[in-house]
């Protein structure tokens, strides 16, 4: 589930902060090998790929929905034609919008997020608000996209069975698990990223502006902490984007510093 930065109160941002380090090791480690050596990791970088953006006005849900449509159609393309290349089974997941707050999707109340995974209808929906889509050429759309179909990536390889076995002791080591989980998503939406980008009229300018809009949207501003912390989710992006490599985004062999 991806959350949009309008949703939480903005961090005054006092420059570019920088995760570096290896960090202490994890406070839970995590046992599970479908979680640590999945198959994913293996496969290899994304081919290069060509994905063209439709145009979109702020505030016109039909033209954002043609733009969302094109960039599922672009992350099809994409990992199939990976999972075909490692030899790894692949299913296309489906693509729903959503409005208005209090729709209901995968049996539950629609809030305030950005996009949602149903990992039972192997569906996705995207929220085309009216908040959402007011300044939608800002390349946070594309990359919400990018992060819910990470989650269908978990979904089709075993790690989202995976996270829902592994064990936990306690709500601290919960909640640690579901961060390395919405980060696996943010690196894998980097992945697709960094592998088109070259084909998209962007500037360093928009990259470093997604990168604000990422920080700003962490859980220092919210009450339940399962999606990391600004600075986290920034690096996994920007670590996704960068490999072009699935094997970048094990979050779940990753030190605790970079999943807090």
């Amino acid at each position: 589930m991806k959350f949009p930065f309008y949703a939480v109160i903005s961090v005054v941002l006092a420059g570019l902060v920088v995760v570096g380090g290896t960090g202490a090791a994890s406070a839970f480690p995590i046992k599970g090998s479908g979680l640590t050596k999945n198959k994913l990791y293996r496969s290899g970088p994304l081919a290069t790929g060509a994905c063209a953006e439709k145009p979109i006005s702020p505030g016109n849900v039909a033209e954002a929905k043609a733009y969302v449509s094109a960039i599922h159609a672009c992350l099809n393309r994409a990992w199939a034609d990976h999972f075909a290349e490692a030899g790894l089974r692949f299913g296309r997941p489906s693509l729903s919008f959503v409005t208005k707050t209090g729709s209901r999707f995968c049996g539950e109340k629609w809030g305030d997020q950005a996009g949602t995974y149903c990992n039972k209808t192997k569906r996705y929906a995207v929220n085309l608000g009216e908040d959402m889509i007011e300044n939608a050429d800002d390349l946070f759309l594309m990359e919400t996209v990018g992060h819910e179909y990470g989650h269908h990536l978990q979904n089709i390889t075993g790690i989202q069975r995976g996270y829902v076995y592994e064990p936990y002791r306690s709500k601290k080591e919960e909640l640690e698990q579901s961060r390395r989980y919405e980060l696996q998503a943010e690196c894998l939406s980097g992945v697709f990223m960094g592998s088109i980008w070259e084909s998209l009229d962007r500037t360093e300018e928009d990259w470093a502006y997604l990168m604000e809009i990422v920080q700003d949207s962490g859980d220092e501003n919210t009450k339940l902490k399962d999606h990391g912390k600004g600075r986290n989710q920034r690096y996994w992006l920007s670590k996704g984007f960068t490999a072009v490599n699935p094997s970048a985004c094990n979050t779940w062999t990753a030190p605790v510093s970079l999943v807090a």
